[in-house]
């Protein structure tokens, strides 16, 4: 082993971790998850039972087939979102039109919970936009997206921290009596 050699010995977590959070960074995440835990309640209930004792409560209703469509669908464009983030505007409004759909159809859009999540996880997939890749290769001289030295000027900062400011440097003023460069035998008047 050389001082030289990367990654050899990482733990496999923490590199796993890292190509996650990589990953996550590129897509909508939130959005798809969101999406997909909206679809589950409104897929589940319509054929949940629950046992009281000896009495059982099944919550299925004619719109069952619908719920389970709806619900399907919300899993999909989530899915979609995160593997195919493309057409996250897309994924997105339709996914807000299931959730609106849902609550005529799916119990209330399942008992509110999946119509909530559903959504959260589709306005989050319409406002997502993708981050700008920093540049790379060597240091140009650039910070904060101005340059170091703009000509005679100095760079200040203000109270926001992401705005640079160039401010020129005051100029000495040139009156009748400047000495020439030519070491002083000619004067202006």
């Amino acid at each position: 082993m050389s001082p030289e050699s990367t990654g050899q010995n990482e733990h496999f977590l923490r590199v796993f971790r890292r190509e996650f959070r990589t990953w996550r960074g590129n897509r909508p995440f939130w959005a798809g998850l969101f999406t997909m835990m909206g679809g589950l309640p409104i897929a589940y209930f319509p054929y949940a039972n629950m046992h009281l004792g000896n009495v059982t409560l099944a919550m299925s209703t004619t719109a069952g087939a619908g719920s389970l469509i709806i619900g399907v669908l919300l899993v999909t464009l989530g899915l979609t979102m995160w593997f195919h983030h493309i057409v996250r505007v897309f994924a997105g409004i339709a996914t807000i039109l299931l959730a609106l759909v849902s609550i005529p159809v799916a119990n209330i859009g399942g008992f509110v919970i999946g119509f909530l999540f559903a959504l959260v996880g589709g306005a989050l997939s319409v406002s997502w936009a993708p981050g700008e890749p920093e540049p790379a290769g060597p240091d140009t001289g650039m910070r904060d997206g101005a340059p170091e030295d703009v000509g005679t000027g100095t760079r200040e900062r203000g109270p926001d921290l992401h705005k640079v400011a160039v401010v020129p440097q005051r100029q000495p003023e040139q009156d009748d009596t400047t000495i020439e460069a030519d070491g002083g035998g000619h004067r202006a008047g």
